[in-house]
């Protein structure tokens, strides 16, 4: 297997999926520097890896309570020799298909050797994001609000 400059980085996000998909507020948050921002896609922001923890424990253990988490990496941005911004594409859900709906950003850093997310913002994807990373899928939520006479952006 051939190790990739960006590997850790890779595996940081891959333990934060599984921190998600394991429903454990505890594991999901131990992926967050103890000084981590988390910036939810509804505007509000939590400081700190122990309120990243206290807000996930009602967000798992009741409103997305089973779901799994998908993570598509559109980049990598390397700001030094121990801090990256990735850009990715996420959703959440309990289908075997889990359709991309947020566009986030993830800074991750080294610190003495583990890569952990020091900032995160979750952002709800336009209309036209949602069609470019779910290719051939339905805009569900576009035609409802079509439907509505309302615009989706």
């Amino acid at each position: 297997m051939e190790i990739t400059e960006f590997d850790g980085v890779k595996d940081c996000l891959e333990r934060v999926r599984s921190g998600w998909n394991s429903g454990d507020a505890h594991v999901f948050a131990q992926q967050f520097t103890e000084d981590a921002t988390y910036v939810i896609y509804l505007g509000e922001a939590l400081l700190g890896r122990g309120e990243i923890e206290k807000n996930h424990v009602d967000v798992l253990g009741k409103w997305e309570q089973g779901t799994k988490m998908a993570i598509k990496v559109l980049n990598i941005n390397r700001l030094d020799d121990r801090t990256v911004s990735v850009l990715t594409a996420g959703g959440i859900g309990k289908g075997s298909t889990i359709r991309y709906d947020k566009l986030q950003t993830f800074t991750v850093v080294n610190r003495d050797g583990h890569w952990l997310c020091s900032a995160f913002q979750n952002t709800a994807m336009s209309r036209r994001a949602r069609r470019l990373y779910n290719p051939g899928g339905v805009d569900l939520l576009g035609r409802l609000l079509s439907l509505l006479g309302r615009n989706a952006k």
